[in-house]
């Protein structure tokens, strides 16, 4: 029997397809408070320069700041209190006669921030709205309650310049999403084991992320990212990881689809797909009474856009004979199989000569029934494996990731030179949500 041997032609081509993951993120405003609370504490402000304007002052966090929301902006509550020096008297003739009084105050700063997103960050635009004190800012001298109100509102401006930049400043330092985000995507594009039986293994390849304006709703700011990513599953040795955080791009967009639209590349080589099949031989006999055949191995390759099926037997028949088909998918059992398949030419005409009963029909259905794999456990089981990042997973400290996906659906399959690919179809929703972080 003439072996048909592979097509030497170029490999053919994997369609590319791409994936849209949505993943709407949320940040508490209670962690935006935790954060600005643990970066911006004790002294916040120090003026020592008393001759300029005849004040110095000290001031400080008095107690932790208050952040909520105020319709469409983030409303800051500082409790303050102020150490502060007072120069008074007069200078005559080159004289100086200059005494000074120190004096406590305690206070309430408010600031109003706009929100929006540029570069990755939360960026805020913070300005005082008030400033309340708990009493009149005064001084005794000679026994005499003097108001120096209008000597502390003036000095409070450069005060005010200075508090707005630091809100700003830390709520940016505290926001900065964006190594939280790649962190998730490093982890995501690890390849996942899908299933040891099938050695099979599924990759994400992020390629964008789109974003859209945040948003404040109650006690959280809410954003739109979408992921623009590529899918496969490959059976086999693990493959490597195909993720840059470098070169990932943020682009801004109006609006973000509510849902997963994953195709997956399921890729079967015909080597591992070989192993498969010839585990399904295991045991079996063919034929009846003392003409009877196992098949001890199984290989498979491409020619013509046909599956060659080399089956090597033993018994009656020493050796290898040769069938072809094209692989075809059940959607109701998930396997491959092998449709209109038949011995190749030559090895039919040889066994038609030398050993009819084997090139029966009744024989080759039932040699037809082990040539298939199924894919149903890979699928079951790589999605209960996705499932699980679905979970209040949380990839890295504050980030929880939650969901639902839907069955997956069948496309087509596509023959290379090595493989056979399945095209899968999966949808779904997830959802992001930054509570908690450190």
């Amino acid at each position: 029997m003439t072996k048909p041997e592979p097509n030497n032609a170029d490999p053919v081509e994997i369609e590319t397809t791409t994936s849209f993951v949505n993943l709407p993120i949320t940040i508490q405003i209670k962690d935006i408070e935790n954060q600005v609370n643990k970066l911006l504490h004790g002294l916040i402000y120090n003026d020592t320069i008393l001759k300029d304007d005849n004040l110095q002052l000290k001031i400080w966090k008095q107690a932790p700041i208050k952040i909520e929301n105020e319709g469409d902006k983030i409303k800051t509550i500082l409790p303050l209190k102020v150490n502060g020096i007072y120069r008074y008297g007069f200078e005559k003739m080159g004289i100086q006669l200059y005494d000074t009084k120190e004096f406590k105050l305690n206070g309430i700063v408010t600031l109003i921030s706009d929100v929006g997103l540029t570069n990755w960050q939360l960026k805020t635009n913070t300005k005082i709205k008030s400033l309340d004190w708990t009493e009149p800012p005064a001084i005794v001298i000679s026994g005499k309650n003097i108001p120096i109100t209008y000597l502390i509102n003036p000095a409070i401006r450069l005060f005010k310049s200075t508090i707005e930049k630091n809100i700003d400043d830390a709520i940016k330092e505290s926001l900065n999403f964006k190594p939280h985000v790649l962190d998730a995507l490093d982890i995501i594009a690890t390849p996942l084991e899908m299933s040891k039986q099938y050695n099979s293994w599924f990759r994400v390849m992020p390629i964008e992320l789109y974003v859209t304006d945040a948003v404040l709703q109650k006690k959280e700011i809410k954003m739109e990212m979408g992921l623009k990513c590529s899918m496969e599953s490959i059976v086999g040795k693990i493959p490597e990881k195909k993720f840059d955080k470098n070169k990932i791009v943020l682009k801004p967009v109006a609006k973000m689809p509510n849902h997963i639209s994953a195709n997956i590349i399921a890729i079967s080589s015909y080597e591992d797909a070989s192993k498969l099949i010839t585990y399904n031989f295991k045991e079996q006999e063919f034929g009846d009474g003392k003409r009877k055949v196992k098949v001890t191995k199984v290989n498979l390759w491409h020619k013509d856009g046909k599956m060659i099926i080399a089956l090597d037997m033993i018994g009656s028949i020493n050796g290898t004979v040769y069938l072809s088909g094209f692989p075809q998918y059940n959607q109701e059992t998930k396997e491959i199989y092998f449709d209109q398949l038949d011995y190749v030419l030559n090895t039919k005409s040889f066994l038609l000569r030398s050993a009819n009963w084997l090139a029966q029909s009744y024989v080759l259905r039932k040699i037809q029934e082990s040539c298939r794999y199924s894919i149903k456990s890979n699928l079951e089981e790589g999605k209960v494996n996705l499932t699980k990042y679905l979970q209040n997973y949380s990839p890295t400290n504050g980030v929880f990731v939650n969901g639902t996906l839907d069955e997956f659906e069948f496309l087509k399959i596509q023959l290379t030179n090595k493989a056979i690919v399945a095209f899968i179809k999966a949808s779904g929703q997830v959802d992001v949500q930054i509570d908690g972080l450190d």
